[in-house]
């Protein structure tokens, strides 16, 4: 077996590769499917510090996808008809500029999951995951009953926010940019892993109480955890909205949240690259299925059903060392 790190490497690069060969062969929808794979993967990245270092199962992840989403589709739609934002106390110019969209969107959605996380994280087990999962089911009927935008029909953006230096309409500009913001993600979820605050996490995930002792709240750690993992989410929210133009209350959907977990279990839990795994093989599955039959999730739940019962590390655990983080 190939040790972890040469796996990740190899798997990681498989990604852009696939652009570069779409691209060759002039297939601009297989990049627009690498696309999507990496900002899905983005979206579990940001979920896997949680749930993978920090134990939280969370099913309300959505919330900060969404956020992400709609801060982007809100932003864009003002810019488009010329029309700023009435805030109540200031107005604010719209804007299709995507570091000042991702800036809003990070920001909204970090908020978000530190007043979710307050108020979720000082419960446990089953009453987290029911507390996150009420927080979505919140969003998503607001949005639903929100006709300032779209309500549950959502709301299109006609052009393609801009970056400097890029064409966002070219796909595989496109794709190059959620790449590099993927890697730098993934760059610095790496960082947080080995740093002494991940050292503490993981610690506190496998028995709060002797972290307690040494002088370390496992609330503050979590807390931390949990707003920087919405931060992420709700990053790639923007770049999802900006992928497919369009926002709408799925994004909040709980069934959007379970996505990011089965992303996660197939991957690997707690493996850095897990969620990018388990990401383009959920979009490839679905790609290749979905033609076949339009139960094509029947198949996936009998992958996931495999990669549980004889590959508890995930897909890379299986082909690294058959291990997962927390055998």
């Amino acid at each position: 077996m190939l040790p972890e790190r040469t796996l990740n490497i190899i798997l990681f690069l498989a990604l852009p590769l696939v652009a570069v060969i779409a691209l060759a062969l002039d297939e601009p929808f297989i990049i627009t499917l690498a696309t999507r794979a990496a900002i899905l993967a983005l979206a579990a990245v940001g979920l896997n510090l949680a749930l993978g270092l920090g134990g939280l199962v969370s099913l309300g992840h959505a919330v900060f996808f969404g956020l992400g989403g709609y801060a982007m589709g809100i932003l864009a739609s003002h810019a488009q008809s010329f029309t700023p934002l009435d805030l109540g106390l200031f107005t604010l110019d719209g804007t299709k500029s995507m570091p000042i969209i991702w800036l809003v969107a990070v920001t909204v959605s970090a908020f978000a999951a530190l007043l979710i996380g307050l108020l979720a994280l000082r419960t446990a087990g089953v009453y987290f995951i029911m507390i996150t999962l009420a927080f979505g089911q919140m969003f998503y009927y607001f949005t639903i009953s929100w006709p300032a935008y779209g309500g549950e029909d959502g709301l299109s953006i006609y052009v393609r926010n801009s970056f400097p230096g890029l064409n966002t309409l070219d796909p595989i500009q496109f794709f190059a940019l959620v790449f590099g913001v993927l890697a730098a993600v993934l760059w610095l979820m790496g960082r947080i892993e080995r740093s002494s605050f991940g050292l503490a996490l993981g610690s506190a995930r496998q028995n709060a109480v002797r972290v307690e002792t040494v002088g370390l709240s496992p609330f503050r750690l979590r807390l931390v955890a949990f707003v920087i993992s919405g931060a992420v989410t709700g990053l790639a929210g923007a770049l999802f909205a900006d992928l497919n133009r369009f926002v709408s209350p799925t994004m909040f959907s709980w069934q959007m949240s379970g996505e990011f977990i089965v992303f996660i279990v197939l991957g690997g839990i707690g493996r850095l690259y897990g969620p990018v795994v388990g990401a383009c093989l959920f979009v490839l599955l679905e790609h290749m299925l979905s033609g076949v039959s339009d139960f094509w999730l029947i198949y996936l739940g009998a992958v996931l059903l495999l990669v549980v019962l004889f590959a508890r590390g995930g897909v890379i655990g299986a082909l690294a060392n058959g291990r997962g983080v927390h055998d």
